[in-house]
């Protein structure tokens, strides 16, 4: 996003398939598809689930949440579970009951992953709660984004209601708290997540097996909350009832939320919606200098190669090429989040020969994937001078969700 020009959240229906989008200058920035069907295992559900099976060899136990779903649980974490059918030793056996939160979704062959530590995400502040808090008195105190200024981070460290609530959760200020006039509704929003959190905890051991103890958000209400809120100065619907849980909702910024009603131009057409979707699953994306980048996804990494095309190369073809690269490299970081693109990433960038200029390459790109909410790195430039980045996976991307 360059400038100081903000986007637009919209949340529409297209296609038979709900969108939420964030929009600036006319480009896609991040996009999820909503799946309409409610289903056991979905983002952000704690259960009451049941260990199947423990694999020593893979380190992870095998958790049914119910209806024939099997979940993936680390046993890394296991120290952190709640168990509601006998007393935790720090330890898991077949059959054991205990609450897992889903965190990762099925993803092609491999099963839904769920935690141990439960945790709630507001738009300003996530509370999580782990057993060390308790059983080891382990304190953290009030933990801050590292993309916050100063200033704010300290004033959260040290405000005492926050203080009070990481003496019994683990509390994480997000990086939408940085720079508000009221600090006031971080802190009631902290205080509902904490409250919220303290009554799962209570009913928790009283639940049956399989028991469903929270339901995740509409995928939407997620989809707002973990986008800064500097990007965007409006949230836009033309669904009534999504317009009314936002309103409902006093920490999602209700006050921007709009409900958009001319039913002589619908809200996908106003945007160029199916426009800017075609260009989000072709493969080139042309860049404004007349280059290009083509994305290929495969099964194993996405391959990324930069084309000069257009562009006509000056007297100076290494400044020539250092720009065309830098230019593809801000594009690049964008597209990995507007296609949410993860795992192993090759870039393949017109070859320079100055060190100075791939130096500067290398640290370019790390200041553009910075600016994803998802960790993104770049790892090196391999012998064969292919750039690898890798970035964490944590659901489908943007095609999968298409093809669904």
């Amino acid at each position: 996003m360059t400038g100081n020009e903000k986007g637009k959240i919209l949340i529409l229906e297209l296609y038979n398939k709900l969108f939420s989008i964030l929009i600036c200058q006319n480009r896609i920035m991040k996009i999820q598809v909503e799946k309409k069907a409610e289903t056991v295992g979905r983002l952000g559900n704690i259960y009451v689930g049941r260990v199947q099976k423990i694999s020593a060899s893979i380190g992870a136990a095998f958790v049914d949440i119910g209806k024939g779903v099997t979940a993936f649980l680390p046993l890394a974490g296991v120290s952190e579970a709640i168990l509601t059918n006998r007393k935790t030793e720090g330890m898991l056996v077949m059959g054991d009951e205990l609450l897992v939160q889903v965190v990762r979704e099925p993803l092609k062959t491999k099963q839904a992953g769920v935690s141990a530590v439960l945790s709630l995400a507001g738009s300003y502040a996530v509370v999580e709660y782990r057993r060390s808090y308790r059983d080891k008195n382990v304190k953290e105190g009030v933990r801050t984004s590292s993309k916050m200024s100063s200033y704010f981070r300290h004033l959260y460290k040290n405000l005492e209601p926050l203080v009070e609530i990481s003496r019994q959760f683990s509390l994480i200020i997000r990086t939408n708290a940085d720079g508000l006039e009221d600090v006031s509704v971080v802190v009631e929003e902290a205080q509902a997540l904490a409250s919220r959190m303290a009554h799962l905890l209570e009913i928790g051991d009283k639940r049956v097996c399989f028991s469903c103890l929270y339901q995740g958000e509409p995928e939407y209400l997620s989809f707002i909350k973990n986008c800064y809120q500097t990007e965007y100065d409006e949230i836009v619907t033309d669904r009534t009832e999504i317009y009314e849980t936002l309103l409902a909702d006093k920490w999602t910024g209700r006050e921007r939320v709009r409900l958009y009603d001319d039913a002589m131009l619908p809200l996908y057409k106003l945007y160029s919606v199916e426009t800017r979707i075609q260009e989000l699953l072709s493969k080139k994306v042309w860049l404004k200098s007349g280059a290009y980048l083509i994305i290929e996804q495969t099964e194993a990494l996405i391959a990324i190669d930069v084309n000069t095309g257009k562009y006509e190369a000056g007297k100076d073809r290494e400044a020539t090429y250092l720009k065309i690269n830098l230019e593809a490299a801000e594009a690049i970081a964008e597209a990995l989040r507007a296609r949410n693109l993860s795992g192993m990433i090759l870039v393949d960038f017109i070859n320079m020969k100055k060190k100075e200029h791939v130096t500067l390459l290398m640290e370019s790109m790390k200041t553009f994937l910075a600016k994803d909410a998802v960790p993104a790195y770049v790892v090196d430039i391999t012998g064969l001078g292919l750039m690898e980045i890798t970035r964490k996976k944590k659901s489908k991307s943007f095609m999968e969700q298409m093809a669904e």
